[in-house]
């Protein structure tokens, strides 16, 4: 039995691109992609976290678990140690905060982040790969990550700085993919911290941890995450994936 679970949180009023979890790719919703390749990752049970029925509903529906949480959270971390706290599993050892709108995650990222983090006990770990051009600096919706080393693919480095956009040249930088594998004793310590200054100020719920002293490594991804934050992107991503059936 494994000690790692994959919770994806999901929620149907996201401000760029509202209801977009049930927005279909191929006949199936894109919460369903997301849990389908969660599933295919063979690294622990699956399950959806959200405070909507209608997404309850459709997770359930296709044969995945779902939790209710409440609607007052103000991030997908808080989300997720809600359900967690419900499911009342003692075995799970570790979490993993896949984001519900990256249809595209590769599993073989997940599963070398998920044995990376168990062999080093690592507290909070994420994913991140090479910068490839200057219009990833430029977008404020791609979030970038500074790191004390270069990274690579089998060792955790320490992040020292998340941003948005930012005008200094930094060493180290790299475009940083929301995928995240917490201790739960940490996501715990985690969940009761107060929101800080920088996380309200920057949308970015990594810098209540790195504010709190609580480290975060970084291990390089092989393949780049497509996330969905507005239409636009829905649609490109949709041309993809129905072409390559």
């Amino acid at each position: 039995m494994s000690n790692t679970l994959i919770i994806i949180p999901s929620r149907m009023s996201a401000k760029r691109l509202p209801g977009k979890p049930l927005l279909k790719i191929n006949g199936k919703s894109i919460i369903i992609h997301v849990l389908n390749k969660a599933k295919d990752c063979k690294i622990g049970n699956v399950m959806a976290a959200t405070e909507d029925k209608v997404i309850a509903n459709e997770v359930k529906k296709n044969g995945f678990k779902a939790i209710l949480t409440s609607k007052k959270h103000k991030s997908g971390t808080d989300r997720i140690w809600e359900a967690f706290q419900k499911l009342r599993d003692k075995k799970i050892k570790y979490i993993i905060n896949l984001q519900g709108d990256e249809p595209l995650i590769d599993t073989n990222d997940v599963r070398n982040l998920n044995e990376i983090v168990k062999k080093n006990k690592l507290d909070i770990s994420t994913l991140a790969i090479k910068i490839k051009s200057k219009k990833v600096l430029n977008n404020k919706n791609i979030v970038k990550v500074v790191t004390e080393k270069k990274i690579n693919y089998k060792q955790p480095c320490k992040a020292k700085k998340f941003y948005r956009i930012s005008n200094k040249k930094y060493k180290n930088l790299y475009q940083h993919i929301g995928i995240y594998q917490y201790k739960v004793s940490v996501l715990k310590k985690f969940f009761y911290l107060k929101r800080t200054k920088n996380e309200k100020r920057y949308r970015l719920e990594q810098l209540r941890a790195l504010d709190n002293k609580i480290p975060i490594n970084v291990i390089l991804a092989k393949k780049n995450v497509v996330g969905i934050d507005t239409r636009e992107d829905y649609i490109e991503l949709k041309k993809i994936l129905e072409y390559k059936t």
